[in-house]
């Protein structure tokens, strides 16, 4: 593992085409670094955007059906529907990386990881590898009105990514296993998995309808939807340790606060 120049990377996002290894600031003659050494940041440069795919399961689409009585119609026909439900999740300054902290909201009571492939896209629309990524969302907001899915998802250490990106010619991301397991003083309170052979949508469909009349100049990462849905009684704790494991691609571990909204966030400059 080698450290990048954050202008190589934005060039590797930018390019239409994948550029040649020496363009993109690897060197054989340096000695890589062991990973013990290292401290893992979200793979995600400034002027990107993350968003997300939702309801590309159907284990999704009744979660979400029980917990929204008034919007229980509408996330059926998204389901059905060819054109996906896509929505904006996360600027930079509000991703963690590896054993960072994830928030929940002070003011929601019923919070939970939803664990799930992640794609990362160049300018040009083109799919450049995958990491693992965690879609926080507080389901009391969301279900109280579909409107709320903002707040519901969009906050401060809202989503966590890493713990690498790896290459898209060495994953095949149709049949990937996904596990998740969230541990709670010493023990294991939720272990759930699927597979991403369970999804109705393929990553390069979702990936086509994220760029129709839409731009991404920094380049994108996309939350492909979730399989794994706690049980409705259960709410993440401060404290608690979330594990998601996506095979082929390594595993992301964040404990879980609930602290002020600055937490993991870049300060604001004074004007």
């Amino acid at each position: 593992m080698v450290p990048l120049d954050s202008r190589l990377v934005e060039e590797v996002l930018a390019a239409a085409e994948p550029l040649p290894l020496s363009l993109q600031g690897f060197s054989p003659r340096r000695a890589p670094l062991p990973l013990a050494a290292v401290s893992l940041e979200a793979p995600v440069a400034e002027g990107m955007e993350v968003w997300a795919a939702g309801v590309t399961y159907e284990s999704s689409k009744l979660a979400r059906m029980a917990e929204s009585e008034a919007g229980s119609d509408f996330y059926a026909k998204v389901y059905a529907a060819d054109r996906p439900e896509l929505f904006f999740k996360a600027t930079p300054h509000r991703c963690v990386g590896p054993g960072q902290s994830v928030r929940i909201r002070s003011d929601s009571r019923w919070n939970v990881p939803e664990p799930e492939l992640a794609a990362l896209i160049s300018a040009g629309g083109r799919i450049l590898g995958f990491c693992a990524g965690n879609d926080m969302s507080s389901r009391d907001i969301e279900g109280a009105n579909p409107l709320y899915l903002p707040q519901a998802k969009v906050y401060a250490a809202c989503c966590a990514l890493g713990p690498w990106i790896v290459p898209a010619e060495s994953v095949s991301p149709g049949g990937l296993s996904i596990r998740m397991t969230i541990v709670r003083e010493g023990q294991t309170a939720f272990a759930g998995e699927t597979s991403t052979a369970r999804m109705r949508r393929s990553v390069e469909e979702l990936a086509a309808w994220l760029f129709r009349e839409n731009t991404f100049p920094g380049g994108v990462i996309l939350l492909t939807g979730t399989g794994i849905i706690p049980p409705e009684h259960f709410t993440l704790l401060p404290g608690d340790l979330i594990a998601i494991q996506v095979e082929g691609i390594g595993l992301l571990e964040n404990t879980v606060h609930r602290g002020p909204a600055t937490m993991g966030c870049a300060p604001v400059p004074d004007a």
